[in-house]
């Protein structure tokens, strides 16, 4: 019997398929989660993945089951789902695993108008219902199966996101995109253009890997990881691209490279994409994670905002957007969060922020960005640790009597330093790891810090 607590994360449902997840199981969260959440329709879209036409098949059988109706978007991005959730002001279901293997495939949910579900909005609800199900608790049937409607929502989210970021008037830009086979070579086509087709657009696209295969045939679709990424800036080089951009597998993050092939700091992203959105809307707040660059609340300050600060992990940040009313925010992830977008991520949108801020001057992408990366990082290191409260515990004790040092715990412990240097370390809420992540003016400065808490943690 299927042990769903082994696949519903803190914010998604993801496993190997068949063995965690099947179309049993899919089944039976279609059930349950059309029980959780209510209404009479929901809204339903897979990425590229094989498992995922029986999984959605399933899963709509375990909706319709409960009388009510399914708007089936069939291929789409993660965050096309959240289009429809949005304009559609229904709750939706993405099928997807994101970057992870090909034998993985999961469950994103969220309630109308693209509202997190979490498992502390619903998502335990969810689990434990299902689980009934599975374990013979036969479900309410209902006097009228619900009907399923076949809905292409791809020109309508384009025309959407082309609404919110102008591109109609900026200067040439070429442009690789790599999709890692992944969702962008459905969703970037019809927003961006391809080659040979530019949609009105004064953009030559380059496409890269934009055949559709969950097998991910030339790199994982996992752009975080710099090996994946080798691919992409080579093309830039070779093409004479202006930049390049590289998607996840569901196309919900976005990570951008310079005319160099040099990668661009999701934190720059987020500060480049805040001084727009702030133009536009003088005096916002602006939300950024505590492993984002300190160059970020320093940049959002600057331009008027305020910035609010705050744990890593989407729901963390959708759940402050919605609270402060923020126009935006972002994480060091390369996840980018819009108010115009139903305080949803979508990776699209901050691409194409990053664009048009390219296009609408003259200087190359390595000098704009220049302007938002202002400290040296590490990048995030993993430790294995049999007691992650211990190590953090030796750190902060290490670090606590020194002159200048500053402590908080808002998620895991900030050290802050009087030269503007910081550095975090966070437990991992599903392995037995510590994350570091530390950042200081120069090289010198981030290297000894790093060094220093290392030979803590690892002692």
């Amino acid at each position: 019997m299927s042990d769903l607590s082994l696949i519903v994360k803190a914010y998604d449902v993801r496993g190997t398929v068949p063995d965690q997840l099947d179309e049993t199981v899919a089944e039976a969260l279609g059930t349950a989660f059309a029980e959780t959440v209510g209404g009479d329709r929901v809204v339903v879209a897979r990425d590229m993945r094989e498992s995922g036409v029986g999984l959605v098949a399933a899963f709509v059988r375990g909706v319709t089951a409960t009388g009510t109706s399914v708007v089936d978007a069939g291929l789409g991005s993660t965050d096309l789902l959240y289009f429809a959730s949005g304009s559609l002001d229904l709750p939706g279901v993405m099928f997807t695993a994101s970057h992870n293997p090909a034998r993985y495939n999961g469950l994103k949910m969220c309630r109308a108008g693209a509202r997190p579900i979490g498992q502390d909005s619903g998502l335990l609800e969810i689990r434990n219902r299902a689980q009934a199900i599975l374990d013979g608790a036969a479900p309410s049937p209902a006097q009228k199966r619900g009907d399923v409607q076949q809905r292409d929502l791809l020109s309508d989210y384009a025309a959407h996101l082309r609404t919110l970021v102008d591109l109609s008037g900026i200067r040439p830009l070429k442009v690789v995109v790599d999709a890692g086979n992944g969702m962008a070579g459905y969703t970037v086509p019809e927003v961006l253009g391809s080659a040979g087709s530019i949609g009105g657009l004064p953009l030559t696209v380059v496409p890269l890997y934009f055949e559709l295969d969950g097998s991910f045939p030339n790199h994982e679709a996992n752009p975080l990881e710099p090996a994946n990424l080798v691919d992409l800036q080579a093309a830039v080089r070779e093409h004479g691209a202006d930049l390049g951009l590289a998607f996840d597998g569901d196309a919900d993050r976005c990570f951008v490279v310079d005319e160099r092939g040099v990668a661009v700091s999701p934190s720059a992203i987020t500060a480049l994409v805040a001084a727009r959105e702030l133009a536009k809307h003088p005096g916002s707040t602006i939300i950024h994670n505590v492993i984002t660059s300190r160059a970020v609340p320093e940049i959002i300050t600057e331009h008027g905002g305020a910035p609010v600060r705050t744990r890593v992990g989407h729901s963390f940040i959708k759940e402050e957007m919605a609270r402060t009313g923020a126009v935006f925010g972002g994480e060091h992830s390369a996840h980018y969060y819009f108010r115009d977008f139903w305080f949803a991520d979508t990776g699209m949108l901050a691409a194409m922020h990053t664009l048009a801020a390219l296009g609408e001057q003259a200087a190359p992408l390595s000098e704009l960005a220049a302007e938002y990366e202002r400290y040296v990082a590490s990048g995030e290191i993993n430790s294995t640790v049999d007691d992650q409260a211990a190590r953090i515990a030796d750190v902060e004790k290490a670090f606590a009597s020194r002159d200048g040092v500053t402590l908080d715990h808002l998620d895991g412990l900030t050290l802050g330093f009087a030269d503007g240097s910081w550095a975090n370390l966070r437990p991992s809420n599903t392995e037995p790891l510590l994350r570091l992540n530390v950042e200081a003016p120069t090289p010198a400065g981030m290297a000894e810090l790093r060094d220093e808490i290392l030979e803590i943690v690892r002692a």
